[in-house]
C-alpha cells in the first residue's frame, strides 16, 4: 500500500468513527465525504476523502488534486463510472456523477469554494493551464 493509500484509510477509518468528523488538516472542516468509485481500469472500489461543497441543497466536490497539472485518480473513475457511493456524515447514499460543463457554474462554485476554504485560490494558480473540475453528487433515491 503506498503512502496516499495508507493515509487516506487512515482518514476514511477516523470518519467512520467519528460521523464524519476528521482531525490534521481537515479538522474543523464541515463537509468532509467519503467518495466511493469503481475503478476506470481495474474496476475495483476505491474509497476517497474529499472536501466537498454543499450549496443550495446540492453537493459538489472540486478535483483539485492540490494543484497538480493532471486530475486526480477518482475523477477518471467517476467518470468511466459515474455511478458512486456518497457518505456525508452520517448518511450514506448512492448518487450519479455529473461534472459541471458550464464554465461560467463552474467558475461561481469554485470561487464559492475559496469562500470557505481560501487554500483552493492555491490549487487554481498551481494547476496552471488545466481548469480544475467540479463535480455534482447527484443524490439516486
Amino acid at each position: 500500500m503506498s503512502d496516499m493509500n495508507d493515509w487516506n484509510a487512515k482518514i476514511v477509518d477516523e470518519f467512520r468513527a467519528n460521523h464524519g468528523r476528521v482531525g490534521g488538516p481537515f479538522e474543523g472542516v464541515d463537509s468532509m465525504v467519503l467518495l466511493t468509485t469503481k475503478g476506470a481500469r481495474s474496476g475495483e472500489t476505491r474509497v476517497n476523502p474529499l472536501v466537498a461543497l454543499p450549496e443550495g441543497g446540492r453537493l459538489y466536490v472540486v478535483a483539485s488534486k492540490g494543484g497538480a497539472p493532471r486530475n486526480p485518480d477518482w475523477y477518471y473513475n467517476l467518470v468511466a463510472h459515474p455511478e458512486v457511493g456518497v457518505e456525508y456524515g452520517d448518511e450514506k447514499y448512492d448518487a450519479v456523477a455529473v461534472v459541471v460543463d458550464d464554465r461560467p457554474e463552474r467558475d461561481r462554485l469554485y470561487a464559492a469554494q475559496v469562500a470557505r476554504m481560501p487554500g483552493f485560490a492555491e490549487y487554481e494558480e498551481k494547476a496552471g493551464d488545466r481548469v480544475i473540475p467540479i463535480v455534482e453528487l447527484r443524490p439516486t433515491a
